[in-house]
């Protein structure tokens, strides 16, 4: 209806779905590498890390984490950082994030990634970039296979 009447004003319309749109379309899976107690604090170390998904450590967006298999009592309310493996100030993903009680090997889904998550990857500290999965109702594909090591040297001559 609208772009019916911008015809006659001979204007092309194109839009940008945006944020609002892509971004709840992706979600970055990660694993639980361990946890650890620091200073009164509690950390859940993920194997994801800020090369993965760059927007918490660049500019403090907020990703809501969630475990991907859910317990029956998982009533606890424990509060975490959950953090990437670099070692670097910047690699949280989330602080005093009321995720509950993980254990190593759960897989946490970092939710709403799809918009900048992969054009801001990075393969910062040697980091191989992770795969891409569609997902089509109850089909999936690879997309984009996770990179190797042999990769990250391609290009490089000796």
């Amino acid at each position: 209806m609208v772009a019916a009447a911008v015809r006659p004003l001979r204007l092309h319309l194109l839009l940008e779905p945006g944020r609002a749109i892509v971004g709840p379309a992706g979600v970055l899976l990660t694993r639980v590498l361990y946890m650890k107690e620091n200073g009164g604090k509690s950390f859940v170390v993920v194997d994801a890390a800020m090369n993965d998904l760059m927007r918490p450590a660049l500019y403090g967006a907020i990703h809501p984490i969630t475990r991907v298999a859910q317990e029956r009592d998982s009533a606890s309310s424990k509060r975490v950082d959950v953090v990437g493996p670099v070692c670097e100030t910047g690699d949280c993903f989330l602080r005093d994030w009321p995720l509950g009680e993980v254990k190593a090997g759960d897989v946490l889904a970092i939710w709403s990634a799809g918009a900048y998550g992969m054009s801001q990857t990075s393969n910062y500290n040697a980091r191989c970039r992770p795969a891409e999965v569609l997902v089509d109702g109850k089909r999936f594909r690879v997309i984009r296979r996770r990179e190797t090591q042999r990769d990250l040297i391609r290009t490089q001559r000796f």
